[in-house]
């Protein structure tokens, strides 16, 4: 990308309806040689811009070996989700990126991956799923653990189904607050750890949500014998620049958007114990 400052137009090929509120816009840029220049890592994300409204940061869901697509499932919470929520396919977009750096896939070959979240979704963890179901041979076992607060913010059913029937693979889903018709445990996400099957000694952790959540995982991790550096955590923070220049995201002496999203464990536990930090 030439300039960091200017957006690349986009076109709306498809939109997806996932939920109530959660919306994927699968884009595609306009110049075919943009688009074919356009690389990512799981994990990076885009800054999509809406004229005349401003920009905000999406994690990227789609496969990196797909070129033709650039996916992004997006929950509608502010002035820019909100109006981006109002577009079609057909209609066009800014795009600014990719920026970050992403999760070390090519780390975790031969390893077993172990998959947690909290909260409404979790993109960022998305791709890692994703991108393991494409090469499942280069992995180990596969453990993925979603909790939501009630049944009713689960998303992606058919999507958890189909990852339930990979070979190798491990679905556990909770919910704080359950319903007639949810099929699965009833209680906190960190009740299921007892069912995660792993080499703690060749092992990637990835980890998404609330950071409560991220430190009770982080500590159960730590006590079944994973090392440090074998802890990934995405942090979020507010990001308008995405190059670490406007100081929104600053987390210590680190930027998000520039040193992160993703972070392994030692590099941010002096400052993840620091409450409201």
């Amino acid at each position: 990308m030439s300039n960091p400052y200017l957006p690349l137009e986009a076109e709306i090929i498809e939109r997806i309806q996932e939920s109530p509120g959660l919306f994927t816009l699968r884009l595609r840029l306009t110049d075919p040689t943009q688009q074919a220049a356009y690389t990512f890592k799981p994990g990076q994300f885009n800054m999509l811009y809406l004229h005349g409204v401003g920009e905000v940061a999406i994690s990227i869901v789609s496969d990196p070996q797909d070129e033709q697509i650039i996916d992004h499932t997006i929950r509608a919470v502010g002035r820019v989700t909100h109006g981006i929520e109002q577009l079609n396919r057909g209609d066009r977009i800014g795009l600014r990126g990719p920026y970050g750096n992403g999760w070390p896939m090519a780390r975790a070959e031969q390893k077993d991956v172990v998959v947690i979240t909290g909260g409404l979704g979790c993109a960022p963890v998305v791709s890692v799923i994703e991108y393991v179901a494409r090469r499942r041979e280069r992995f180990g076992h596969l453990n993925i653990v979603q909790g939501v607060k009630h049944a009713s913010d689960f998303i992606w059913r058919e999507r958890y189904d189909n990852w339930r029937r990979m070979a190798d693979t491990q679905v556990l889903l909770a919910a704080d607050a359950g319903d007639p018709i949810w099929p699965w445990h009833i209680g906190r996400v960190t009740d299921l750890f007892e069912q995660l099957r792993f080499n703690p000694e060749q092992v990637m952790v990835v980890m998404c949500g609330p950071e409560g959540m991220m430190k009770v995982v982080v500590k159960n991790m730590l006590a079944r014998g994973v090392n440090e550096e074998d802890l990934y955590l995405s942090m979020e923070r507010n990001m308008h620049c995405g190059i670490g220049h406007c100081g929104h995201c600053q987390y210590g002496d680190k930027f998000i958007c520039r040193d992160g999203p993703i972070f392994t464990y030692t590099q941010i536990k002096s400052l993840f114990k620091v409450k409201g930090f």
